[in-house]
């Protein structure tokens, strides 16, 4: 500490944990829209003091301590509190243990993050589902029911959700792998349909946000389990034709 701490990397964690915390103010209010929101502006400060972080080469132990905190209270506490004051409060007990369980997973993903953070496999991929794809997961689905109006039953809609919750939280703490994207760096030369990409992207984005970001974060959260399925069914078919 007498040698003092990197400034910008910090302020920009500490607008992940002020959204955090609005987002807690937010659902206890019963504002749901906004909590989400809040969630989802939480995720773009915690890329963007991790970005920035490696492009001034200013990682410190204080900063990668710090930035777990206040994950934990933005993608942990924050989104278990949206689930459970939207639609897991009716099953009473059950609902914030589940709730709990999501929490607890989330907080297990860092503890265990923060011991293979320096590790060459972990600039390549993350060891389990990220807490910030799990909350972003949790505060998507929220805005992408609200936008819709879909109209499912509550029974169902609360079904779902539980589920949901309770899946996300074990691809948390699973031994699945999934793309970290750290090395990708905007400020070297890429295709030039990245970039024609990156601007359908952002079009898309603009028009339809809740049904975009929805469909985004769950093509993440899948890509995981669907990629370790090919690699087992890779290996399999490996087998046979050894065995041939």
């Amino acid at each position: 500490m007498k040698r003092g701490v990197y400034l910008l990397p910090n302020l920009f964690t500490t607008g992940n944990l002020f959204m955090g915390f609005y987002s807690i103010v937010a659902s206890l209010k019963g504002h749901f829209h906004m909590a989400a929101w809040a969630i989802l502006l939480a995720i773009f400060f915690d890329m963007l003091d991790g970005k920035v972080a490696r492009l001034m080469r200013a990682t410190s132990s204080f900063g990668v301590q710090y930035d777990s905190l206040a994950d934990l209270v933005s993608f942990g506490v924050a989104p278990g509190l949206l689930a459970y004051n939207w639609i897991l409060s009716p099953m009473g007990r059950v609902g914030w243990l589940i709730a709990f369980f999501f929490l607890t997973c989330g907080a297990l993903r860092l503890a265990r993050f923060n011991i293979q953070a320096h590790t060459p496999q972990a600039k390549k991929a993350f060891l389990g589902l990220p807490i910030p794809a799990a909350a972003a997961a949790v505060a998507t689905t929220y805005l992408f029911m609200a936008d819709l109006h879909l109209g499912l039953p509550s029974r169902l809609v609360l079904a779902l959700v539980a589920g949901m919750m309770v899946c996300l939280a074990l691809l948390m703490v699973s031994t699945i792998e999934y793309k970290a994207f750290k090395e990708t760096d905007p400020t070297k030369r890429h295709p030039f349909g990245m970039l024609l990409l990156t601007v359908a992207i952002i079009f898309i984005l603009v028009a339809e946000p809740h049904i975009t970001l929805f469909a985004f974060t769950f093509a993440y959260v899948l890509s995981g389990p669907f990629s370790a399925l090919s690699v087992v069914r890779k290996s399999q078919v490996f087998q046979k034709k050894a065995e041939v």
